[in-house]
């Protein structure tokens, strides 16, 4: 079964890969393919859900790639194939034969593969190259009109501030390995860091997982992800890279257990953004910008049980919130689509107009407010009994926080249920292409209720192991259930003008707290300051230095050489003197010579002249006795020689 793992996994990332490609030439095939290949991989994800495969492969030395399936990573693979099968659907009404849809369709294909590659990983450096895969892609979903500015800076901001926390898991692998008690970086070896190390190792954790999922202080990203197309804010908030910082706790619990100090950070910080975000998504005109809030509050939730320990309530509350808040952000896409705006007094009626859309967005709504039946009502009781057998105290302000759901959630259907006058013309119906999966999306929200009760509940906690876990009394379904009921009442009776606060409160909370301007004042701004002075420094310092260093460098070649060209030529002048020189005295000696050699050879002559002359007197007796000599002298040497 190992062989479906790896499908499961190259399947979504390769026809991703090749969709995005290939441009614009497979726009025409590419909705297609891409809802056949999520399809395909749903088929997968239930088949390894049930055979619990793991698998292993070299990476590098000392350290394997793994990927496995177990009880908690069945479900999300489940989860999150399903989810994608959903939006894709919607998507192909949605993203029109005038968008670039391959690359759509291929990024969407690439974000859900990163995903179940995240949610498989049984090392942290497949984790972390899965986790990164999901910020680059969901950087270009946001992005995805880059045309206007706006959106990319949009993309720029969400990206970054990911980034920002990323860094926690480098920090947590770099401390993993210097303890020297993980070598193999396995998520399960984690736990048994034990020292200094392991609070670094928490820490890291910690700060990606926050994140990632829009905790506190990092949730004012959320807001500025909504300016890409309603498809990914649906996908994005749903089933992937939000849920994956709230899955990385759950999985790592015993890490937070171990550490001491982890467990209670996490299920407080939860439980704070909770009620702080929800009170951001009360204050909110602007749909998309409502369910955003309410994504950091529902998920505060996740980020609670993973702190209290309530492994199987957080599960379910992040199946039960996946599938509620991809079908809210699937209406409200349409109704962008249709009516052209997403603010909430212009959307007043919107539902009366698509009958069955808005009663798709009525259980929607209902379920993030916890109303019973519905499927977020009992998964959040599940985790609060956690919290309650930890912490009185966090029960309560975790309670606090389901009723803020259903103040927020009642308003948002207060508006899309008014009566407004009869609109000019007839609405056209919605493809069924695009009301099928919203749909099934509702059926889920009802359906997934009987996750939170025995006896599934009590299958869903053997599938996912771990310790036994408190059990929600009678009493604790009720409290909650009549609050969400009550709630949603008085708001949808009185109206939102129950809601009025001061406007500087309103103000402050409907722009998130402005934590993207605190971000801005403490982080931004001083990291630019210091870009400046650095660059500054390297202008006016270094540069000048470097300029200065140049300038003596060329000064000093340019005295070394004229006096390199002064001693060269001084050498080459003195030289050619010598030869000159030493040249006239040797042709002076010659001369000598020559001179003296010939005047020896004129004065040799001269004297046998003189001497050949003597005997010429004129005198024939002198001629006679000179023949007589002669001829004696050769007769003596004639006989001498005999």
């Amino acid at each position: 079964m190992s062989a479906l793992l790896w499908v499961l996994i190259a399947l979504p990332l390769t026809v991703g890969t090749l969709l995005a490609v290939a441009g614009r030439a497979a726009d025409r095939y590419a909705p297609g393919a891409a809802v056949g290949a999520a399809l395909a991989a749903l088929g997968l994800a239930v088949a390894v859900a049930f055979e619990h495969p793991r698998t292993e492969a070299p990476l590098l030395e000392g350290l394997p790639a793994g990927l496995a399936v177990d009880g908690l990573s069945g479900y999300m693979v489940v989860t999150v194939t399903a989810v994608t099968v959903a939006v894709l659907l919607f998507s192909v009404a949605d993203i029109g034969p005038g968008e670039a849809r391959a690359r759509f369709f291929g990024l969407m294909l690439l974000f859900a593969g990163a995903m179940l590659t995240t949610v498989t990983a049984t090392t942290l450096p497949v984790l972390l190259m899965a986790w990164e895969v999901m910020g680059a892609t969901s950087w270009a979903l946001i992005g995805y009109w880059w045309r206007d500015p706006e959106r990319g800076h949009a993309a720029n901001t969400a990206f970054l501030t990911t980034r920002a926390a990323d860094l926690g898991l480098y920090l947590a692998a770099g401390a993993a390995l210097a303890s020297g008690q993980a070598p193999s970086l396995a998520l399960d070896e984690l736990p048994e860091v034990t020292g200094g190390w392991s609070a670094v190792l928490t820490a890291g954790v910690i700060a990606a997982a926050f994140g990632k999922s829009a905790q506190l202080p990092f949730s004012f990203w959320l807001s500025r992800a909504m300016q890409g197309p309603s498809p990914v804010s649906a996908l994005l908030h749903s089933a992937t890279m939000v849920v994956a910082g709230a899955y990385l706790l759950l999985r790592l619990e015993p890490l937070l257990a171990q550490s001491g100090w982890g467990g209670p950070v996490v299920a407080w910080t939860g439980a704070v953004t909770a009620v702080v975000l929800g009170l951001v998504a009360v204050a909110q005109s602007d749909l998309k910008q409502l369910l955003a809030a309410s994504t950091c509050a529902q998920i505060g939730f996740m980020v609670l049980a993973a702190g209290a320990g309530a492994v199987t309530g957080g599960t379910l509350q992040l199946m039960a919130h996946a599938v509620a808040k991809s079908l809210a952000f699937l209406v409200a896409g349409a109704w962008l689509a249709t009516l052209g705006t997403k603010a909430l007094p212009a959307l007043r009626g919107a539902a009366r107009r698509h009958r069955a859309v808005g009663i798709t967005f009525s259980v929607a709504a209902l379920t993030l407010a916890g109303v019973p039946p519905l499927a977020l009502w009992a998964a959040k009781d599940v985790l609060l009994a956690g919290a309650l057998g930890d912490n009185t105290a966090l029960y309560v302000v975790g309670l606090a926080g389901a009723v803020i759901s259903a103040v927020y959630s009642a308003k948002a259907l207060w508006f899309v249920w008014q009566p407004t006058p009869a609109p000019d013309g007839r609405e056209e119906p919605l493809p069924y292409v695009t009301r099928l999966p919203l749909v099934t999306l509702a059926v889920a929200c009802a359906a997934l209720t009987a996750t939170s009760f025995p006896p599934v509940r009590d299958a869903v906690q053997r599938v996912l192991g771990g310790e036994e876990q408190p059990q929600p009394h009678v009493w604790e379904f009720v409290l909650s259930g009549v609050l969400a009921v009550v709630v949603s009442a008085v708001v949808w009776i009185r109206g939102p003008q129950l809601l009025a606060v001061p406007g500087r409160i309103t103000g402050w909370a409907s722009d998130w707290l402005r934590l993207e301007n605190v971000a801005t004042a403490l982080l931004v701004r001083p990291v630019l300051r210091l870009a400046d002075l650095l660059a500054a420094f390297d202008d006016r310092v270094l540069d000048r230095a470097v300029e200065g260093s140049a300038r003596g460098s060329v000064r000093l070649a340019q005295w070394t050489n004229a006096r390199v060209e002064r001693l060269v030529d001084g050498a080459v002048e003195g030289s050619a003197r010598g030869s000159v020189r030493l040249a006239q005295w040797t042709n002076a000696r010659v001369e000598q010579l020559v001179d003296g050699a010939v005047e020896g050879v004129a004065d040799g002559a001269r004297s046998l002249g003189r001497l050949a002359r003597r005997p010429q007197t004129g005198q024939l007796h002198q001629y006679l006795a000179q023949t007589v000599a002669a001829f004696t002298v050769l007769a003596v040497v004639l006989v001498l020689v005999r």
